[in-house]
């Protein structure tokens, strides 16, 4: 498995905010508790508001913050929209400053932010090109608000699926959708979308189809 599918699979084990111990996660992802604990800091390095210890166990916290400020998910966005615009600019010193602004926010999210990332770059590693996915929120979240289908592409499959929630986790955004190629629930990265496009027809809640219906699916698992 790759690292970065790994760190994937180690979020989605913890989004239910129960503690997990470092044990359990490495049986999970068929990984050794030595490379737990790294993939761990790396996790809390990229921004996910992770807390625990080695030998106690971790859990993902719902709060997203800025001191002293309160961040929606849509302000969230919204900044990193806008940092990763100014830090593609061909103005040098617009795009060094949106590079130490990000950093600066790296150094004040919670939970623990003593370690500052070593890299100035937009994303830390493995996550390194998740602004890509950027520039799908905006259609992402109106397709979710006016209940449209979306045609997707991501790994060379293109599917056909209904938008139900954004999640966020440390600069890397993912989406749940109910597949209707597949028949199942995905939770797909947005920085993995290669085309999106909005579809015209609109979907209501079907049993087993809806954002109710996954999370009671997470719960008891």
């Amino acid at each position: 498995m790759r690292r970065a599918d790994r760190l994937m699979q180690i979020v989605q084990l913890l989004r239910d905010g129960d503690l997990h111990r470092a044990g359990d996660i490495a049986k999970a992802t068929g990984a050794s508790l030595r490379t737990i604990y790294r993939d761990m800091e790396t996790l809390a390095a990229s921004g996910v508001p992770i807390e625990g210890a080695r030998g106690v166990g971790y859990r993902v916290t719902a709060a997203i913050t800025l001191p002293p400020l309160n961040l929606t998910m849509t302000e969230v966005e919204a900044l990193h929209l806008g940092l990763s615009a100014v830090s593609q600019s061909e103005d040098h010193d617009l795009a060094q400053a949106a590079q130490s602004l990000s950093a600066k926010i790296d150094a004040v999210m919670p939970e623990d932010r003593s370690r500052a990332p070593a890299t100035t770059n937009f994303a830390i590693y493995p996550f390194a090109d998740a602004a890509r996915g950027f520039q799908h929120l905006p259609k992402i979240r109106q397709a979710i608000r006016a209940r449209q289908k979306l045609q997707l592409t991501a790994g060379g499959k293109t599917r056909t699926v209904r938008p139900l929630q954004l999640d966020y986790w440390g600069r890397l955004w993912t989406c749940v959708v109910w597949c209707e190629t597949t028949r199942a629930f995905d939770e797909r990265r947005v920085d993995q979308i290669e085309e999106l496009r909005i579809l015209p027809g609109l979907f209501v809640d079907e049993a087993g189809k809806s954002l109710k219906d996954f999370n009671h699916l997470k719960s008891s698992r």
